[in-house]
């Protein structure tokens, strides 16, 4: 388990440190702008309010901008989910399907490690890289803090980081189990795309939609604070997301143990409709 383990992440570092970097230099990017932007208050606010609300919606509360809750949240955490979204979903998505396809997972279990722990070993990775790329993003708000007036605990920035961990794994462990019951990896990428495409649109408009609200409260960003964790961590909406990413992975494991490896190559709904009617016929 733990040699599998060691060789899933030797597998994502190349990710974890391209993302990771791309990530801190943001934030680095982004801290340099907060004393400026204080500095033409006025300016900024008339131009807020010139804003569409239908834009805002997106972004926040921007009329929080200078303080350092609502300036993180508008100009990194209202966004970055669905751009580490795409990383969660494509890795959760490969993180089976993607050795399946290339014909190298039915090798690799041919071992001797169980099921169990060959699956739980490649989650752990997952988990790991994401945790990752997350440390190497807190490092470069740690570095840019300096060079500015904002006054946050170098701890305290960790905070929306955990509720971003929580976010993400949940993209990524729905991508999982996706890639577990559609027949190509990259439909269950295309899935998960879709859902965090969905969930951030949806939650955006649910701002101006009261009847889009109604929807928005059960999607994984309703759970998600962002720059408003800086305040306070609520457990309160980050369990739930963490319980729902474990869900998923026993939904995951529980599939995976029942799974019939293929070979090589990519599966197709044909295929799995005429194995399913060639079971009916033997029974």
């Amino acid at each position: 388990m733990k040699t599998e383990f060691l060789r899933m992440l030797r597998r994502q570092q190349g990710q974890v440190v391209g993302w990771g970097i791309s990530m801190a230099l943001l934030g680095l990017y982004l801290f340099q702008f907060y004393d400026t932007i204080g500095a033409q208050r006025e300016q900024i606010e008339r131009l807020i309010q010139s804003y569409p609300r239908e834009l805002m919606a997106f972004f926040g509360d921007m009329t929080q901008i200078f303080t350092p809750n609502g300036y993180l949240n508008s100009y990194f955490f209202s966004y970055v989910p669905m751009v580490l979204g795409i990383f969660a979903v494509l890795a959760g998505s490969g993180l089976l399907a993607g050795d399946e396809e290339n014909g190298s997972l039915d090798l690799l279990l041919a071992h001797p490690i169980s099921r169990t722990r060959f699956f739980l070993a490649r989650t752990m990775a997952f988990g790991v890289a994401i945790l990752g790329i997350l440390a190497l993003s807190w490092l470069g708000f740690v570095i840019g803090i300096r060079g500015s007036s904002l006054q946050i605990g170098l701890l305290e920035l960790w905070l929306p980081l955990l509720s971003l961990f929580g976010l993400l794994s949940l993209y990524g462990s729905l991508a999982l189990v996706f890639s577990l019951i559609l027949p190509a990896r990259r439909l269950a990428a295309m899935a998960g795309g879709i859902v965090v495409v969905a969930d951030y649109f949806i939650t955006a408009l649910s701002r101006l939609d009261p009847d889009l609200h109604r929807i928005a409260q059960y999607m994984p960003q309703h759970f998600y604070q962002g720059g408003e964790a800086l305040s306070g961590l609520d457990y309160g909406l980050l369990l739930p997301i963490l319980g729902g990413s474990l869900a998923l992975i026993g939904i995951a494991w529980w599939r995976f143990q029942r799974k019939d490896i293929r070979v090589g190559g990519e599966g197709s709904w044909r295929l799995l409709l005429l194995r399913r009617k060639a079971m009916h016929n033997q029974s």
